[in-house]
């Protein structure tokens, strides 16, 4: 395995880091994490241990380390465009990183999964290909996958408004449940129905206007378990209660989907 980092711009601290198989495949699908945070830091190792799980799978494997709160103000639309900017870049590097450029997967955590929601909406938008300096085509997603998401300030996070100030100066734009298009890749969301942080209602009202508009939606919503759960197994667990069996078949499931996708 090769590990390598790219820094995106010149003017943020945002970088991709990837997790490179070098077999004998022409090229391997690839899968994007955008971890959570609360918007203030990512949890790298957490981010590296998630991006292995999907390169053990057969994938070529990066975590997007994006720009915080403080580094921008307001925070949003940058972590959004960066994610565009790395989903071109791999397309860019596509040869040299053996990936399928048909086969670009990106999954978000908590408010990545905001992130990448809003991503979802967003990647056929002008603006925000403006923004990034890309077309539709470098950016578009061949799937998606949402890990106890932050979808909407509207369904419980955040409470604090000085908080939802540092992310946005307007609010309803980053409801990314009301940005859902037709336009949208296939989306696979997991949450818990005990998360007391992010109410599951985030996931549930999310799938509710993806299959509203024909989007290829697969929804697990797990009994039981708290916030940031990750791989929610022994490797990612951060304290007691954490490494669970049952929430954690969700990458079973979602590889089997994206399987089913070819």
């Amino acid at each position: 395995m090769k590990i390598i980092t790219q820094s995106l711009t010149e003017d943020s601290a945002a970088y991709l880091q990837g997790y490179l198989r070098q077999g004998d495949a022409a090229t391997y699908p690839a899968m994007i994490i955008v971890p959570g945070g609360s918007y203030t830091h990512i949890p790298e190792q957490q981010a590296e241990d998630l991006a292995l799980a999907w390169s053990a799978r057969g994938y070529q494997a990066f975590f997007l380390r994006y720009s915080f709160v403080g580094e921008k103000t307001p925070l949003l639309p940058a972590p959004i465009v960066e994610l565009a900017q790395s989903v071109a870049m791999l397309r860019q590097h596509a040869t040299d990183w053996q990936i399928d450029v048909a086969k670009i997967n990106v999954a978000g955590f908590s408010v990545g999964g905001h992130i990448v929601a809003l991503f979802n909406d967003l990647w056929p938008n002008a603006t925000l290909n403006q923004l990034a300096g890309t077309q539709p085509e470098q950016v578009k997603p061949h799937a998606i996958i949402l890990g106890y998401p932050v979808i909407s300030p509207k369904l419980g996070f955040p409470t604090d408004q000085q908080v939802l100030a540092s992310w946005t100066d307007d609010p309803d734009s980053i409801a990314a449940d009301e940005r859902v298009t037709d336009r949208n890749a296939p989306t696979f969301i997991w949450a818990t129905a005990a998360d007391p942080l992010v109410p599951a209602q985030n996931a549930l009202s999310y799938a509710q206007a993806s299959l509203a508009h024909h989007v290829d939606t697969d929804l697990h919503l797990f009994h039981h378990g708290p916030h940031g759960l990750a791989l929610a197994n022994h490797v990612t667990a951060w304290k007691p209660g954490t490494a669970l069996p049952h929430v954690a078949h969700w990458v079973d499931l979602a590889n089997e989907w994206l399987d089913e996708l070819d």
